[in-house]
């Protein structure tokens, strides 16, 4: 089976998504596997993520699903217990990086600065998420803060901030594996059910980050 982050890496994109009600989530990832997006960060920022993410594991298992806004060792044996193949977290916090090591859940806490990194890499952990991406400086603000680290091969999930349209900016910096996308699949659009909106999405991010890394290469 291949590793979490290296099907993210392919991919470039990961759909950020806060889910309300469980039994919509086969109607999500039908929408995203539709759009060529066979994956999914579904957050602990709603009650119902574990539910969602048990039930894509059981009915969609092609879909690779992740648990984001992991905070306490609860989140995250319920995101293991529910079928979550790796984790994010918007900070860096030891206790998090400790429960995911017990429970084998490959896992990417978050940074903003150069001393959240230094933490990152003295646990040997080698992929982050840089959060909030837009409001933390950008572009300009990763390469900075990557600088003095970049000998030590790290790759960052900018999230937060980022559209389809800034898609290019982050994917064209090598230390970047993957960007974090909240616009994909907005709760809302969950909710009322425009899941063709959600494939039209996931397709053109998917699209847009394979013209990037196509001229990058």
């Amino acid at each position: 089976m291949t590793h979490p982050f290296e099907a993210i890496a392919h991919l470039g994109v990961v759909p950020v998504i806060a889910i309300n009600d469980a039994k919509d989530a086969i109607a999500l990832a039908d929408a995203l596997l539709e759009g060529g997006l066979p994956v999914a960060e579904i957050t602990f920022r709603t009650a119902a993520a574990a539910e969602a993410m048990s039930r894509i594991r059981a009915e969609r298992p092609e879909l690779i699903v992740g648990a984001g806004t992991l905070l306490d060792n609860a989140s995250v044996a319920a995101a293991k217990e529910s079928g979550a193949r790796f984790g994010l977290a918007p900070g860096y916090d030891p206790v998090i990086v400790d429960a995911c090591q017990v429970h084998d859940l490959p896992f990417a806490p978050g940074v903003m600065t150069p001393s959240d990194l230094s933490l990152a890499v003295q646990r040997d952990l080698r992929i982050v998420k840089f959060f909030p991406a837009g409001i933390a400086g950008g572009p300009d603000a990763l390469r900075g803060i990557h600088a003095p680290f970049a000998h030590r091969d790290i790759r960052f999930i900018p999230t937060g901030g980022i559209t389809l349209e800034t898609l290019g900016d982050w994917l064209s910096l090598p230390m970047v594996l993957a960007i974090g996308g909240t616009w994909i699949a907005r709760t809302e659009d969950i909710r009322d059910g425009h899941f063709k909106e959600i494939t039209r999405k996931a397709k053109a991010a998917v699209e847009a980050a394979q013209r990037v890394r196509e001229r990058s290469a």
